[in-house]
């Protein structure tokens, strides 16, 4: 039967209405019975995206007719749609086969590689151009640059510069752009720069470009002067600046995140990418406040977070314990299906973890389909910093024997760490032999920390002061002053000066407080009260001045922050009638104020602010007057706590039958029933 053409398109006017009348495409014969599609349908048809079993049933029946098949255009477009659907071996094939390529086949062929990431074979198509005498043109030049720019092609990219300087194209604003781009990626900075400056007419995306290099190479106050100049020439930032800073926006100077706030605020459309930017820079930089705002603001302006949101605001409810806010954002992930996504799930366990919320971190890891060893690493950082080793050298082991991962340097960090913090000298040191002998990774600082405080912990002052003479890369302010705490708690005097003379000579002054104070209580505690004053008369001497301990608290999605002696919350009153209330009963309890911590305070606040009204104190009374059992409280503090409010918050704890959450700069400690998880080594 010979199925006429006209009666057959009589009716149909879509691609989808044609995909049950296409013949089965398997090994297509020419036949008469084959339906005859126009070239107008094909083309229609390809420029409607179709799917890739209509594509293969239209190419079938393309395959059929000669005229369809040696048209340019269909051949052109068949080469894109299998693109599209990431077949790039069927589209080379197509493209192999046309007998005549022009600089448009080469142009879709380069492209399509582009896209898909194969550098490698894009260039080797553009290198090809000129053995059939194909000349490349202005929309070749900037495809072949981005596959110079991906595969990190400098040799070839400056091939291409020069060509397209022979032929004048290097004043062509997207070829000109793709230089800036390739040079920049490529690390040839001062090259991307000479182009950048050569251009005679310029664009955001050239500008975005240079940004961009200088960004990517940590160069931040590079990349903001470029945005400086784009301002002077009356350019505003857009979305790809924002996202062009995104690689350089951690530990930069306030006048920095003045500046991008700036920029920020001035763009008329702001999308979510740039609000991710502005997220992430105040998380990178420890403004964890600031970056709740943003995303509040964000909320508050009906822009839709993404899971880049998400994994970029958690760092900050962490930070915060900012818990019920960072669990309202695993909820909301959750409702918009946004799981799983591991990276979205590794920062939801550093969320919890830093929350004090181990069961539910553990929650989350056991629910993942997929973990890395970063996954596994936050687990056992949030077993260890919460005292719980044991659970944390079984999960390590879990991971080695039954997953058959291999642990990395920052796992070993976290396994030992968390025997550090439990007091398991022994076990930490097999896992640093296991480490180097086994696994044959090289200590880093961050290894022999562990060690000299697993020494420390375990009353071996001696050797680890012989183990960081042996460490076979330079000790720093950690490592010495990991054994000049432990001197302080083991009271040894003769290695706490070498110590503290070694701290003295890295630290700057303003930023060594806490260890004169170190000092100055282990002379206290050896009754050398001379010491004691020579040291404290040096301290004001030389204006230091005293880190105000600060102490966070969140009650109904907002984060409450106290200082020592706090005056300014609205339940001024209640906080201090209650507290009040409570010493009182401490006192029957057997609390007496350890007064030392008022003259030699290891968390460096106003010592004339008594011991009573430290902010951790008043965070806890502002809690209990606004939760009640069996709710945890949870509180985060900028210092670490002193011996008295650790005393007082033990038996606070019992007095009012509530578990207490405090995680200091070391570690977490939890309060519950007159005892710490610390075991009293902090």
């Amino acid at each position: 039967m010979i199925i006429r053409r006209n009666s057959f398109f009589r009716n149909l006017s879509t691609a989808n209405q044609l995909k049950p009348n296409f013949p089965p495409i398997q090994n297509p014969k020419f036949t008469r019975q084959n339906v005859l599609l126009p070239e107008e349908t094909c083309n229609q048809i390809l420029d409607s995206h179709p799917d890739l079993k209509t594509l293969k049933q239209l190419h079938a029946n393309i395959l059929t007719h000669h005229n369809l098949h040696s048209s340019s255009s269909i051949r052109l477009k068949l080469i894109r749609a299998y693109a599209g659907f990431r077949l790039l071996g069927v589209a080379r094939q197509l493209f192999d086969e046309i007998p005549e390529r022009n600089v448009i086949f080469f142009n879709v062929m380069i492209r399509s590689y582009v896209t898909h990431q194969q550098y490698q074979d894009a260039l080797l198509v553009y290198k090809s151009m000129s053995s059939v005498a194909v000349r490349p043109d202005h929309y070749t030049y900037p495809c072949a640059l981005k596959a110079c720019s991906g595969s990190g092609n400098s040799w070839v990219g400056r091939q291409i510069h020069a060509a397209v300087s022979k032929i004048g194209l290097n004043l062509n604003l997207y070829v000109e752009n793709g230089l800036v781009s390739m040079y920049g990626k490529c690390d040839c900075l001062m090259d991307a720069r000479k182009v950048l400056d050569e251009m005679p007419v310029k664009d955001v995306v050239s500008w975005n470009s240079m940004v961009s290099g200088y960004a990517q190479k940590g160069r931040f106050d590079d990349a903001l002067n470029i945005c400086r100049e784009m301002e002077s020439v009356k350019l505003n930032a857009d979305a790809g600046t924002m996202a062009s800073l995104l690689p350089a926006v951690t530990n930069t100077s306030s006048e920095n995140i003045i500046f991008v706030k700036s920029m920020f605020e001035k763009m008329v459309k702001k999308s979510l990418v740039s609000w991710n930017v502005m997220i992430a820079m105040y998380v990178n930089n420890s403004m964890a406040e600031k970056a709740i705002d943003v995303y509040s603001q964000m909320e508050a302006n009906g822009i839709e977070a993404d899971t880049v949101t998400f994994t970029s605001i958690l760092p900050a409810c962490g930070d915060l314990s900012a818990f019920s806010l960072g669990s309202n954002i695993h909820k909301h992930a959750k409702r918009k299906k946004l799981l799983p996504n591991l990276a979205f799930e590794n920062a939801l366990i550093n969320m919890y973890a830093k929350c004090g919320c181990l069961k539910e971190a553990r929650e989350v890891f056991d629910t993942m389909l997929i973990r890395d060893i970063v996954s596994w690493s936050s687990m056992i950082s949030a077993y260890g910093v919460s005292g719980q080793g044991n659970e944390a050298v079984s999960l390590f082991s879990r991971m080695r024997e039954e997953e058959g991962l291999i642990p990395d340097s920052i796992a070993f960090v976290a396994v030992m760490s968390a025997c550090s913090h439990a007091g398991m000298s022994e076990e930490g040191e097999h896992y640093y032999k296991l480490m180097t002998e086994n696994y044959n990774i090289t200590p880093r600082l961050e290894h022999y920390c562990c060690m000299v405080d697993l020494l420390g912990r375990a009353g071996k002052v001696d050797e680890a002061l012989t183990f960081i003479k042996e460490m076979t890369v330079e000790s720093n302010e950690r490592v010495w002053g990991a054994l000049l705490g432990a001197c302080c708690v083991h009271s040894n005097m003769n290695i706490g000066l070498i110590a503290a003379e070694h701290l003295f000579r890295m630290v700057p002054e303003q930023c060594g407080i806490g260890y004169y104070v170190l000092l100055s209580n282990i002379y206290a505690k050896a009754g050398k009260w001379k010491e004691v004053s020579t040291i404290r008369s040096s301290m004001k001497n030389k204006g230091m001045n005293k880190t105000p301990g600060i102490s966070n608290v969140e009650h109904d999605g907002q984060v409450y922050t106290f200082l020592a002696g706090d005056r300014s919350h609205p339940q001024t009153k209640e906080i201090y009638d209650k507290l009040h209330v409570l010493l009182g009963k401490m006192k029957e309890e057997g609390y007496v104020p350890e007064m030392d911590f008022a003259l030699h305070d290891v968390e460096e606040e106003d010592k004339e602010g008594h011991l009573r009204v430290h902010s951790e104190k008043l965070a806890i009374m502002f809690a209990l007057i606004n939760t009640k059992p069996p709710t945890p409280i949870r509180i985060t503090k900028n210092l670490r706590i002193c011996g008295d409010c650790h005393v007082a918050i033990k038996l606070i704890s019992k007095i009012t039958k509530r578990e207490i959450i405090v995680r200091d700069t070391n570690r977490f400690h939890t309060f519950n029933s007159g005892g710490c998880s610390c075991g009293d080594y902090w």
